[in-house]
């Protein structure tokens, strides 16, 4: 069969929407972003540092919009929403991928790292989450990013594991809330994607991050670590026309690692 055929089909899955895509400039979010807009999407991507926003900007191509914004401020979250209002008057697709976490182990949790990390991942979310939905009409989709460590107990991982949990939650009740409106809200839980957010907020070094990339091959089904677009299939499939029936869910894209 003619491979054009697939590639039309790939470049018109997403053709017409709007999305938005949190955290958008890195990793997962620059994964998802890069392919909703190669699927056909208008594409919208947020973060906090301007250099990286205009380099991804650039990677992302297709006419791709950087808004500088943090999740955890409402002000932030009422300019980016009002730019993509005037541009568009409304949104189909939201990826509220935005967040981070740090290891620390319990007894050494200050107030100060708890409150950074529930403002971004939870509270963060849930106003990202509020603000959007004025925007997004019936058939639209909203993916949250989740984590395998939700379920896991991962030592010295419990305020991150714990924002993950809570929303894994929150899309149980909006699934419920958002009844009669025709708007799915799914999880992808991503198992182990080796990101810049591994340095960058994890503070790992190149060393531990080869270790710990050789332990989960080595303990995992599929013997390897994931890959960022990996993780965008899947996001791409959530907010798709192909997953319409499918809401209040959490996804595990992990290779099994939490499956056996």
């Amino acid at each position: 069969m003619d491979q054009s055929i697939f590639s039309n089909l790939h470049a018109t899955k997403h053709a017409g929407k709007i999305v938005l895509v949190t955290g958008g400039s890195s990793g997962i979010g620059l994964a998802a972003a890069t392919r909703f807009a190669r699927e056909g999407a208008k594409v919208y991507i947020t973060g906090r540092r301007q250099a990286e926003l205009d380099e991804a900007v650039e990677r992302i191509g297709h006419g791709a919009v950087a808004i500088r914004a943090d999740i955890s401020s409402a002000a932030d979250l009422d300019r980016m929403f009002t730019a993509v209002r005037d541009a568009h008057q409304r949104l189909g697709i939201l990826f509220a991928n935005a967040g981070g976490g740090e290891f620390t182990p319990l007894g050494e949790i200050t107030e100060a790292q708890f409150d950074k990390y529930f403002d971004i991942n939870v509270k963060g979310t849930l106003f990202t989450v509020q603000k959007a939905l004025p925007l997004m009409p019936s058939g639209s989709a909203i993916v949250l990013t989740g984590s395998v460590t939700s379920i896991q107990g991962v030592p010295a991982f419990g305020v991150y594991a714990a924002t993950k949990a809570a929303l894994r939650s929150f899309a149980r009740t909006w699934a419920s809330d958002l009844k009669g409106r025709d708007i799915r809200v799914n999880v992808v839980a991503p198992g182990v994607v080796v990101t810049p957010a591994y340095k960058t907020e994890l503070h790992m070094t190149d060393e531990q991050i080869d270790a710990y990339r050789q332990h989960v091959s080595d303990t995992t089904p599929l013997g390897r670590v994931g890959e960022p677009d990996e993780i965008a299939k899947a996001v791409s499939f959530l907010a798709s026309d192909d997953a319409s029936y499918i809401t209040g869910i959490e996804l595990f894209v992990d290779g099994g690692m939490v499956q056996v």
